[in-house]
């Protein structure tokens, strides 16, 4: 049977070794050094990112940025293509200016991701609003004209139809087109307008006041009549009877007559099962856009309350033969609704056969539209 061996004493050098030992296992990863003292090190403060694991450069950043600034830039010229289904083209359109909005948050996200794609990406949308809009920044209104017109919806429910006239009244205009006229309110605008202007006509809730006579006045069909679904649901002969919503009369001026147009078209709506409904409101521009082509006379105005803007292509049949006064001699975009945050201009004068000469915003009455004025000659 064998014995143990007794242990060799503990001296101090062979302690020093044992410590040589084992030193390397317990020394923290960012003080030890590769062996033979050559190769790279990392030091203490170093905060490069291994590779494969470095960021995109300035060209590789913010790729859905630069998509919206490509996509934006696209829809500004091409809306019309749009499909209208759901009202989805028209809502764009009415809107269309305040696309603009969107080049300044796409500029600073393209700012905070650095990415030189987006920033490249972002003139072809700005290159088109100034294309589409940037002519209509200045006030492009000139002195003189020969007559003086202001269109106005006047409101179903204003609570001062006596002072809203007396306020029209004040604007000095020769012609003045109101819509939306009630059965309760009309006395009211026939006595306070008496005096100014001595000629007027008026066909269900749109009227015409004028400091000269007028003639040949007739109604204009408007309205929507027998589409969508109120149509599926009710027999012709007990389809309610809605009053006209548009008149033709001829002004007699110092320089010739001059056809006058007065409309107020339907209605637009927001709603959850149709989207953005304007059948309406579209079914009337066609049957005026209809009036317009087949008038004879060589200088009209065609004023009122549309329920959209000239951008929408409902309108198509109309601006092609008309021109927008505020377009051609306004200042700005003259928004006209509503009337304490204007958004978009959807009372419109629109003309042919005369110039132009300055368009303006009169002041806010108790209606929710901003009257419309403007100044033409011959």
């Amino acid at each position: 049977m064998s014995r143990t061996q007794p242990s060799a004493p503990a001296t101090p050098g062979r302690v020093r070794r044992l410590l040589d030992e084992v030193r390397p296992a317990v020394v923290p990863a960012k003080q030890r050094r590769p062996a033979g003292g050559g190769g790279s090190r990392l030091s203490e403060g170093d905060s490069r990112q291994p590779e494969g694991g470095s960021r995109p450069g300035p060209w590789r950043r913010g790729p859905v940025l630069t998509a919206g600034a490509l996509l934006l830039g696209l829809l500004l010229p091409l809306h019309g293509t749009l499909t209208d289904r759901a009202g989805l083209g028209s809502l764009v359109e009415t809107f269309l200016p305040w696309f603009g909005l969107l080049v300044p948050a796409l500029l600073a996200g393209a700012l905070l991701r650095r990415s030189a794609t987006a920033l490249v990406a972002l003139l072809l949308p700005v290159t088109m609003w100034l294309h589409l809009f940037g002519g209509l920044l200045g006030d492009r209104s000139q002195a003189g004209g020969d007559l003086t017109v202001v269109s106005h919806n006047v409101a179903a429910e204003n609570r001062d139809p006596a002072g809203t006239a007396r306020e029209l009244a004040a604007s000095g205009a020769d012609l003045l087109a109101l819509e939306e006229l009630t059965d309760r309110a009309r006395g009211t605008y026939e006595k306070a307008l008496a005096k100014a202007y001595p000629h007027h006509v008026v066909r269900g809730t749109v009227g015409l006041w004028s400091r000269l006579p007028l003639s040949d006045t007739r109604s204009v069909d408007v309205l929507r009549g027998m589409a969508g679904p109120l149509a599926e649901t009710l027999r012709p002969e007990d389809m309610p009877v809605e009053p006209p919503r548009a008149l033709r009369t001829t002004v007699a001026t110092e320089k010739g007559p001059l056809a006058v147009y007065v409309a107020h078209l339907g209605s637009v709506r927001v709603t959850a099962g149709s989207g953005f409904w304007t059948d309406s409101r579209d079914a009337g521009a066609t049957k005026l856009a209809a009036a317009v082509a087949a008038e004879h006379a060589k200088r009209l105005l065609v004023l009122g309350d549309f329920n959209g803007t000239t951008d929408d292509r409902a309108f198509d049949g109309l601006t092609s033969r008309l021109r927008s006064a505020q377009d051609v001699a306004g200042a700005g975009f003259g928004f006209s609704w509503p009337s304490s945050f204007p958004v978009a201009r959807i009372d419109q004068i629109l003309v042919r056969g005369v110039e132009p000469r300055s368009a303006w915003l009169l002041p806010a009455t108790g209606s929710d539209h901003l009257p419309v004025a403007a100044r033409i000659s011959w």
